[in-house]
């Protein structure tokens, strides 16, 4: 038996996840922002690479995603940071130390509109870099019977760095949609899609979206 990470998805298989796509760090009016003590203009000023990339880029090729594979029948899934508490006191010792702290039920805590969930998809809120590290997403993936894992979203090489690491580990047969994620520098994405490629398969939308129409 071949084993190789280069191998299509099997659509009954598969889960898109999107990574902490959400307001608190994908608007420039977010809290993460405003913890920064920045206007909306001034967070599009500081961060323009980040916001231009997600713009143009990043958000409308995660909306492609979105519908191709709902199309297919493909699970729908969603991480935000969002803490169970509306003071953060269940947040990891790490997010304390960042100062992440989103509030259970809040603006912040929403997936952005522009790739919203529809009906029941599900919304994992999580406290960690790593959703498989404060979720129960590993029994849920499980349960919906998934071993294709679709990722895409923020921070390149931060949460999704994370999230693809722990779902190779798992066991998990991971595509990662380098043009539907975004970090705040291009030396900082570009880096992180190279040094993660021992770990997943790495495609663009285009070519994901195709191999989908087989």
């Amino acid at each position: 038996m071949h084993l190789s990470r280069e191998i299509p998805v099997n659509a009954s298989q598969s889960a898109l996840l999107y990574v902490d796509v959400q307001n608190y760090n994908a608007s420039p009016d977010g809290g993460g922002y405003k913890d920064q003590g920045l206007t909306p203009q001034e967070a599009d000023g500081k961060y323009e690479y980040f916001f231009k990339r997600l713009d143009d880029v990043a958000i409308p090729n995660m909306q492609r995603l979105q519908r191709g594979c709902r199309e297919k029948g493909i699970e729908v899934l969603y991480t935000v940071i969002e803490s169970l508490t509306k003071d953060g006191r269940d947040r990891s010792l790490d997010y304390k130390i960042s100062g992440f702290n989103v509030p259970r039920g809040s603006r912040d805590a929403r997936v952005i509109d522009a790739i919203k969930p529809h009906g029941d998809e599900i919304v994992f809120p999580k406290t960690s870099s790593s959703v498989f590290i404060s979720t129960n997403i590993h029994y849920i993936l499980g349960n919906l019977g998934v071993k294709y894992l679709i990722i895409c979203g923020l921070l390149t090489d931060q949460c999704i760095s994370s999230t693809v690491r722990d779902a190779c580990d798992l066991g998990y047969l991971v595509t990662l949609i380098t043009d539907a994620c975004a970090t705040y520098t291009q030396v900082r994405h570009e880096t992180s899609i190279d040094h993660i490629k021992g770990y997943c398969r790495r495609q663009k939308t285009k070519e994901f979206l195709a191999e989908l129409a087989i």
